[in-house]
């Protein structure tokens, strides 16, 4: 069998397992954990926005938005780290192919991030959020047995 890796991700935390064989038990070989992705947008700003006067009246003006969702920047940022850590596992001849499981918008940030070799990897998708469960638990979720491409 290849060497096989399979991601388990949410927004705060990435699994990374193998398996033996393609109906083996998961072994957790590693973890990446993004604490900011589990803040309030209150906390990941510094301040409320600003203000500006509108010309002509008294009282009257609008607050700035920000360009982009506090939450989503955060994302996108893990989404980067975890990208990063697969491409230099796969540089490092860590894994022949990926299995990815990871909530809907995660994954296509994901998709966007990976190197075009770590794309090729990939032999399986599936969009849930099961990054919290247990790894028995999150074994029931893949299927009985994993492709062995």
């Amino acid at each position: 069998m290849k060497s096989t890796w399979i991601l388990v991700a949410d927004n705060t935390r990435a699994r990374f397992f193998t398996v033996a064989t393609p109906s083996a038990a998961l072994e957790e070989i590693d973890t990446l954990v993004h604490t900011e992705g589990r803040l309030h947008d209150r906390d990941l700003t510094s301040d409320l926005p600003g203000k500006i006067k509108a010309s002509g009246g008294i009282g009257q003006g609008h607050a700035f938005e920000q360009p982009t969702d506090p939450k989503k920047h955060e994302t996108e940022a893990f989404a980067k780290l975890i990208a990063a850590y697969l491409n230099n596992a796969h540089n490092a001849h860590k894994f022949e192919q990926l299995m990815v499981v990871a909530g809907v918008s995660l994954m296509g940030l994901l998709r966007i991030q990976y190197s075009e070799a770590v794309k090729k990897k990939v032999y399986l998708e599936l969009s849930k959020n099961i990054a919290t469960l247990s790894t028995a638990e999150i074994r029931e979720h893949l299927p009985k047995f994993l492709p062995n491409l």
